[in-house]
C-alpha cells in the first residue's frame, strides 16, 4: 500500500463494519498530527482518489472478517444476501433450479438484478462464473482470506465502468500475511441430517522490508438438501375455494393447503390420465386404483388431504441446496524494486464439483399404448381398457434416475502489476499499472435425459411369435441408434431391462469457457504545488482500461440434433472488447469555517468504446460533502450509469427451452385485465376455457445484436450525526433513488402471453404472433422470446443505522458492549416490462422477496479474551399476490402473505494464549422458518443450526 506525504495531515478513522458512520473531515485533526508525519491514503470503494477511508460522499456498507465468521457458512454470496441492501436472488438457494448457474452465488444489490451489480476483488474486475454473463461467482473467494467487503449503492459506472448500475461490491483480500494460520469451520442443522457445511484452509506467508509472499489452500463442502428434507414443506399449493361466490365478494378465491399433487402422472405410470377411468400400477405392473382429489388446483393438480402414495408431488425432486465440493488454492506477492516501484501479483485456482437435482424425464399423456398388442400390459389392465384400441399414458421415468446437473467448474485468475509514486518538481504522483487474466471452464452434464422418439418406439412393443419375447413393433423406429430398438416395459417401477433404459435415455454434455483480459493504468496527484482552494488542494485521478470478454459453449452432437426432450441447443461463441478513459476530481471548496467545517465537491466522468455498441458510452457522477459543524455531515451524489449488453443478451443463438406459462385466457385468469376477455374471444378461445397450463411449454429464445446500453440516473442523499457529547455514538440516514431506462430484459414467455391479450383495442399482433396454440385444445404449445431494450426499473429507499460502543468502565463495570442497529425501508420498487406502456406497471415493494422493512440488530460484549455476540434479523410481512394496480387483491388467495419473520443468532469466541481462537454458536436459535408455501431465498428455510470453528495462528 502506497505511503505518501500530504500537505495537511489527517488521521484515518476506522471502519468496524456496517454502514460507515463517521465521515470525518480531512481537516478535523490537522492540529493533532505533525504536518510532516507520513500517513496512509487509501483508495476506498466509490473513488479512484486516495483519501481517508471515510472522506467519501457515497455511503458505504462494510462487512468485516470478524462479522463474516458469525454467519456460520463459508459461502460469501449467502452471507451478503442477509444484508438488507442485497437480494438473495442468485445465491446457492436462488440458483437451485438452474443448470448453468448451479452452485454459483452472486450479489444482487437493491434487487435490480445480479447483472447490474459490479463485483470487484481488490478494486479489479473478476471473470464471470456463468457463460454469456458478467456475474462473478462469489463462491470462488475463500471467506477466511477476506479482510472486508465494501458495498456502495447507486450508479458507479463513472468510476468502474459498465455493470455498476445498482452499485458495487468490492471484496478486499488480506495482504502482506506473515506466519501460519489454519482455520476449520463447520455447521449442521439441528432439525435435519441433510444440511451441513464444513471447510478447512491454511495460509502461510513470509516477508521482509522489501516484500512478502504467501500461499493458501482450502476445501469447502456443502451438503445437498432437498425439499423433502425440510419439515415445514408439505407440498403446499392452492386450490379453488368452494365457498367463493365470485370477484369482490369478500371470500378468498383460492386457499392454500398442503398435499397438492397430481394423480395424472407418477413413476408407475397412469393410464387414461385425462379421463375419469384412469388407473395406475404397483411396482410389478399390476393394476392399482388411483387416488381421487378433493380440491382442485388446476387441470393437472389437486389436493389430497390425507396424502396419496400414488400421486406425483414436486417436492420429491426439488433442490434447496445443491451438493458443492470446492477446492481453493493460490498465492500473493509484493516486492519493492526500489523506493518508488512496487511489484505485486496474485494467482488463484478454484475447482468445484456441483450436483444439482431436477425432476426425471417424463411424458405427460403423450405415450400411446396399443391395448391389444402391447407385450407388457397385464390381462387385467387390458380388460380394464376394453381390450383394444389406443390409449394414452403419463409417466415419470424415475427408474432412469433424476435429471441431475453435474457441474465441474474450474476458475483460474492472475493479477499482476506495478504501483508506486514518482515526483515531478514538488508534485507527487501515485500510479498503478496492472494486468488481469481470468478463465472459467465448466463441463456440465445433464444426466438421464430421455429420447422421446426412442421412448415411443420402445413402448410400442409386441410379442415376437417366433421367440415369445417382447420386441419393438417397428425395429427401425426411433431417432437415435436406429435399428437397435429394445422393447421397454413402462408399467410399474423399474420393470424395464437395463438395455431398454440405455436405449431410451442419454446424458447431455455442454462445455463452457469464459475468459476475461484486462489492461489498466491509473494516475493520482493533487494541485498543492500550483494552488490550493480554501479547503485544501484539489485531487485528481486519471485512468485507462482495456478489456476483452469471451464466452463459448460447445454442446454435444446428440443435443444439437434435437433428439432429446430438451430439443436442439446450438453452440454459442461470442466476444466483445471495450476501451475506456476516466477522470475523477475532488474539490475541497471550504474547510474550518463557521457553518462550513467542510465543503467538498467530487466529480467523475468515463467514456467507453464497446465493439458491439454503436458510438461511445458515457457516464458521470457528482458528489458533495457538507459539514456545517464538526458533528453533522450531509453527503449527496447524483450520477448517470450505464450497462452495456452482455454476451448472452447480444449474441446468443436461437435456442429451445421450456417455461411454465399460466394461460391468461384460462377462466381463472381472464378477469385479471379488463381487455382480456374480448381479446381472448377474438382469438377464438371459448368462454370458460380451462387450460392445461401446469406443464411446461416449448420456448425459443435468442440474443439481439441491435441492443443499446441501459441508462440509469441515481441519487443518494445522506446525513451523519456524531455528537461530541456521546463517545463512540453515531447515527446515519441515507436515501437512494435509482431509475433505469432502456433496461434489457428477456421478454418472458408469460409476459408475451399476457401482452398478447392485455392490449387495448384488440390482440397485440406483435406478441400474439410469437405464440403457437394447439388448434384443437387451444393450449399454448410454443412461445418465441428474446431480448429487448424494453423495460424501465425504479427503486427508492431509506437506510438508517445507529452505532454505539459503550465502555462499561464508565459505570464501574468491566468489558465493552458494542451495539449496532440497521434498518432499511423500501419506498418503491417497480418495473415497467414495457416502458412505452406506463399503465402496465409491475409494483413489487411489499411482495415476497421485496419486503417494505428489513432490519438487523447486533450486540457484542467483549471482555479480555471472551467475546459474546447476539444478532437479530427481521424481515417484514410480505404478500404473495401481485400488488400492482389491477394485478391482484387480498381476496385472490388465503393466506395471501408471509408473516414477518424474526430470527435470533447467538455466538461466542475465546482466545487461548496467543495462538488459538475457538468460536461457535447457533443460527436461528428459536428455529423460526417461513410457512411451507414459500421457499423464497430471502428467508432462512433450514431453521436452527449449530456452527463452530477454530483458528490457529503462529
Amino acid at each position: 500500500m502506497q505511503i505518501s506525504k500530504v500537505a495537511k495531515s489527517i488521521r484515518v478513522a476506522c471502519v468496524t463494519g456496517g454502514l460507515s458512520a463517521l465521515l470525518m473531515s480531512t481537516a478535523t485533526f490537522a492540529e493533532e498530527v505533525n504536518a510532516e508525519e507520513e500517513v496512509e491514503r487509501i483508495a476506498i470503494t466509490g473513488s479512484r482518489i486516495a483519501r481517508t477511508e471515510l472522506s467519501n460522499p457515497t455511503p458505504i456498507v462494510v462487512l468485516e472478517q470478524s462479522e463474516i465468521q458469525k454467519f456460520g457458512t463459508t459461502d460469501l454470496g449467502t452471507i451478503l444476501a442477509e444484508l438488507p441492501a442485497i437480494g438473495a436472488t442468485d445465491t446457492l438457494a436462488g440458483n437451485a433450479n438452474s443448470n448453468a448457474a448451479a452452485g454459483i452465488s452472486s450479489a444482487d444489490l437493491r434487487r435490480l438484478g445480479a447483472k447490474r451489480t459490479l463485483v470487484l476483488v481488490d478494486g479489479k474486475r473478476h471473470v464471470a462464473g456463468t457463460p454469456g454473463s458478467s456475474q462473478m461467482d462469489l463462491s470462488t473467494i475463500p471467506s477466511a482470506l477476506i479482510e472486508r467487503v465494501e458495498i456502495i449503492t447507486g450508479g458507479a459506472s463513472a468510476i468502474y465502468g459498465s455493470d455498476a448500475v445498482s452499485g458495487v461490491v468490492n471484496v478486499i483480500m488480506r495482504k502482506d500475511f506473515e506466519g501460519f494460520q489454519f482455520n476449520a469451520t463447520g455447521s449442521r442443522s439441528t432439525e435435519t441430517d441433510n444440511y451441513g457445511t464444513h471447510g478447512f484452509d491454511f495460509v502461510v506467508g513470509t516477508g521482509n522490508d522489501d516484500g512478502n509472499v504467501s500461499i493458501y489452500a482450502g476445501v469447502q463442502k456443502t451438503k445437498e438438501t432437498m425439499s423433502r428434507d425440510l419439515k415445514q414443506l408439505q407440498d403446499w399449493g392452492t386450490i379453488a375455494n368452494p365457498e367463493n361466490g365470485g370477484e369482490e365478494d369478500g371470500i378468498p378465491d383460492r386457499l392454500r393447503v398442503p398435499n397438492v399433487g397430481s394423480e395424472m402422472i407418477n413413476k408407475w405410470g397412469v393410464m387414461n390420465p385425462f379421463a375419469d377411468s384412469r388407473f395406475t400400477f404397483d411396482d410389478q405392473g399390476n393394476v392399482r386404483e388411483q387416488c381421487v382429489r378433493e380440491g382442485t388446483n388446476s387441470f393437472a393438480f389437486g389436493n389430497f388431504p390425507n396424502g396419496c402414495d400414488t400421486a406425483f408431488f414436486t417436492e420429491e425432486y426439488e433442490n434447496i441446496f445443491p451438493e458443492v465440493n470446492r477446492i481453493n488454492t493460490g498465492g500473493t506477492f509484493n516486492y519493492s524494486l526500489n523506493d518508488n516501484i512496487n511489484a505485486f501479483g496474485n494467482v488463484k485456482y478454484t475447482k468445484a464439483d456441483i450436483k444439482q437435482q431436477f425432476q426425471p424425464g417424463f411424458r405427460f399423456g403423450n405415450i400411446t399404448v396399443d391395448v391389444e398388442n402391447n407385450a407388457f400390459l397385464t390381462q387385467e389392465a387390458r380388460d380394464r381398457l376394453g381390450g383394444t384400441g389406443l390409449v394414452s399414458m403419463a409417466k415419470f421415468f424415475d427408474e432412469l434416475g433424476n435429471r441431475s446437473a453435474a457441474n465441474d467448474r474450474q476458475t483460474f485468475r492472475f493479477v499482476g502489476g506495478f504501483n508506486g509514486y514518482f515526483g515531478i518538481s514538488e508534485t507527487e504522483f501515485d500510479y498503478e499499472l496492472y494486468y488481469v487474466y481470468g478463465e472459467t471452464n465448466n463441463v456440465r452434464v445433464t444426466e438421464n435425459d430421455i429420447i422421446p422418439d426412442n421412448i415411443a418406439a420402445a413402448i410400442n412393443s409386441v410379442i415376437d411369435p417366433a421367440t415369445g419375447e417382447a420386441v419393438c413393433a417397428d425395429p427401425d423406429a426411433g431417432s437415435v441408434d436406429v435399428g437397435n430398438c429394445v422393447a421397454y416395459n413402462p408399467f410399474g417401477f423399474n420393470q424395464a431391462s437395463e438395455e431398454a433404459k440405455d436405449w431410451v435415455s442419454a446424458d447431455t454434455t455442454r462445455q463452457d469457457k469464459i475468459t476475461q483480459e484486462v489492461f489498466g493504468a491509473s494516475l493520482g496527484f493533487d494541485s498543492a504545488q500550483l494552488f490550493s482552494l480554501p479547503g485544501g488542494p484539489m485531487a485528481f485521478a486519471l485512468g485507462y482500461e482495456q478489456r476483452e470478454e469471451t464466452s463459448r459453449t460447445i454442446t454435444d452432437e446428440l443435443t444439437k440434433s434435437g433428439a432429446l426432450a430438451g430439443a436442439a441447443t446450438p453452440d454459442e461463441n461470442a466476444k466483445y472488447d471495450v476501451k475506456e478513459l476516466f477522470a475523477e476530481v475532488s474539490v475541497p471548496l471550504l474547510a474550518d469555517l463557521a457553518f462550513a467545517h467542510e465543503l467538498t465537491l467530487d466529480g467523475a466522468y468515463r467514456t467507453a468504446d464497446y465493439s458491439h455498441v454503436k458510438g461511445n458510452v458515457n457516464a458521470w457522477k457528482v458528489g458533495l460533502i457538507y459539514a456545517p459543524i464538526e458533528s453533522v455531515r450531509v453527503r449527496a451524489t447524483r450520477g448517470s450509469a450505464v450497462r452495456a449488453p452482455n454476451l448472452n443478451e447480444a449474441f446468443s443463438p436461437l435456442s429451445p427451452g421450456f417455461a411454465r406459462v399460466s394461460d391468461p385466457c384460462d377462466a381463472d385468469n381472464i378477469s385479471d385485465d379488463p381487455d382480456r376477455a374480448a381479446n381472448c374471444a377474438a382469438l377464438g378461445i371459448p368462454p370458460g376455457f380451462e387450460a392445461n397450463d401446469n406443464v411446461s411449454v416449448d420456448i425459443l429464445s435468442g440474443g439481439n445484436d441491435q441492443l443499446t446500453p441501459e441508462k440509469s440516473k441515481s441519487t443518494t442523499v445522506g446525513l451523519v450525526w456524531t455528537p461530541g457529547f456521546i463517545d463512540d455514538f453515531s447515527v446515519t440516514l441515507d436515501f437512494h433513488d435509482i431509475e433505469i431506462e432502456d433496461a434489457i430484459i428477456e421478454v418472458a414467455a408469460q409476459d408475451i402471453a399476457d401482452n398478447c391479450v392485455d392490449a387495448t383495442g384488440g390482440p397485440d399482433q406483435t406478441y400474439c404472433g410469437a405464440i403457437i396454440r394447439n388448434p384443437t385444445t387451444n393450449d399454448i404449445e410454443l412461445v418465441r422470446t428474446g431480448f429487448l431494450n424494453a423495460a424501465a426499473l425504479n427503486t427508492r429507499g431509506v437506510d438508517a443505522e445507529v452505532r454505539y460502543n459503550w465502555d462499561l468502565a464508565s459505570v464501574n463495570g468491566v468489558g465493552e458492549i458494542r451495539f449496532n442497529l440497521f434498518a432499511a425501508h423500501l419506498l418503491k420498487r417497480e418495473q415497467f416490462e414495457f416502458q412505452d406502456r406506463p399503465d402496465e406497471i409491475n409494483v413489487e415493494d411489499g411482495e415476497v422477496g421485496d419486503p417494505k422493512w428489513e432490519g438487523r440488530f447486533g450486540a457484542t460484549y467483549a471482555l479480555d479474551d471472551l467475546t459474546v455476540d447476539y444478532r437479530l434479523r427481521y424481515v417484514d410481512r410480505s404478500v404473495t399476490y401481485d400488488v400492482s394496480p389491477g394485478g391482484g387483491s387480498p381476496e385472490d388467495l388465503y393466506p395471501g402473505w408471509v408473516p414477518s419473520i424474526t430470527t435470533h443468532d447467538l455466538s461466542a469466541s475465546y482466545v487461548f494464549g496467543d495462538n488459538v481462537r475457538v468460536y461457535g454458536g447457533f443460527r436461528n436459535l428459536f428455529d423460526k422458518v417461513p410457512p411451507g408455501y414459500t421457499i423464497n431465498p430471502i428467508y432462512d428455510v433450514i431453521g436452527r443450526r449449530v456452527f463452530g470453528g477454530v483458528n490457529i495462528t503462529f
